[in-house]
């Protein structure tokens, strides 16, 4: 495995004793988009910012691309780009100014060309001279978005980045990742949008309470931990399920018109043949029928309420 971040034993005890971090260890390979999944508290936004060096860990090791990020420092933090939750912009400046300024700060010579494709590909052209405190809290999000890849860095953050933002702006963030994907930029996104992870992740972590808990490629997560839902819309509707079917578990719809059989995709055997059996044998008839498999957020949900 080609790892470009490698954290390891990463702990964080704040001040008040508080600890936020519990021995993590997490590999983030080149080049790809991975979710890191966890409700609030669980320690997303301080691992974050302890591989982006805002904050000191109290135990363990962050190497970026070889570099450790205490030790050597300056090479590890120019190939780290960070979009964090919070909007901090200097609000009399202009977009142009600010996102150029950012670059400058890590000791790149000045690019225009680059700095326009940047903005161009976040619709930011127009609002190039625009001062930030004209801007919307949608366009502003795409400034510090801007500011994050000034730089051009091989590792983006990007930390809640489409939190109370429109539809439009997520849909772009969404092609913006791909785009940057394709041209080898790793990309580590924390949300609790979990549709943001299905839509576009490779791989998803989920942290609880300082730990993670799970590091999964995001398909074989679903095939794992993901149950399929098998629903038989009857003929004619059904008062109660017979006893003879009472060990497939079914639910029935509260309408009388669907059974709904639940079964383990890990299973050597579903059980659905016997059942379309059983069914056959109770003289009952359906006219259709559908499989559903398990959300992502479904799964997350589960994970998360197991570690309480």
């Amino acid at each position: 495995m080609n790892s470009v971040l490698s954290i390891s034993n990463l702990s964080k005890t704040y001040a008040s004793g508080f600890q936020a971090l519990r021995n993590v260890d997490l590999e983030i390979r080149r080049g790809e988009i991975f979710a890191l999944l966890g409700p609030n508290g669980a320690g997303k936004t301080t691992l974050i910012s302890i591989v982006c060096g805002l904050v000191n860990a109290s135990t363990g090791r962050v190497l970026v691309d070889g570099h450790d990020i205490v030790t050597d420092y300056r090479a590890a933090r120019s190939m780290i780009g960070l979009v964090p939750q919070e909007l901090t912009t200097d609000a009399f400046e202009t977009v142009w100014a600010t996102v150029s300024f950012t670059r400058a700060l890590f000791g790149k010579k000045p690019d225009p060309e680059h700095i326009r494709n940047v903005l161009e590909g976040l619709s930011l052209w127009d609002k190039r001279d625009s001062r930030l405190i004209t801007l919307s809290g949608g366009m502003k999000r795409r400034v510090m978005i801007a500011k994050a890849l000034s730089h051009e860095p091989q590792i983006l953050f990007l930390d809640e980045p489409t939190a109370g933002v429109d539809v439009e702006l997520r849909r772009d963030m969404w092609d913006l990742v791909e785009g940057l994907r394709k041209t080898g930029v790793t990309i580590i996104l924390t949300t609790h949008y979990i549709e943001e992870a299905e839509q576009m992740a490779d791989r998803v972590g989920v942290i609880a309470r300082g730990e993670i808990i799970l590091v999964e490629e995001k398909i074989e997560l679903m095939r794992k931990l993901g149950r399929k839902q098998l629903s038989l819309h009857l003929q004619k509707p059904l008062e109660r399920i017979p006893q003879s079917l009472e060990h497939h578990h079914l639910e029935l719809s509260a309408d009388g018109m669907y059974l709904i059989y639940t079964y383990d995709t890990r299973a050597e055997r579903t059980g659905i043949t016997r059942l379309l059996g059983d069914l056959n044998e109770a003289g009952i008839r359906f006219r259709d029928l559908h499989t559903s498999q398990k959300s992502l957020e479904e799964i997350f949900v589960d994970l998360v309420r197991d570690r309480r």
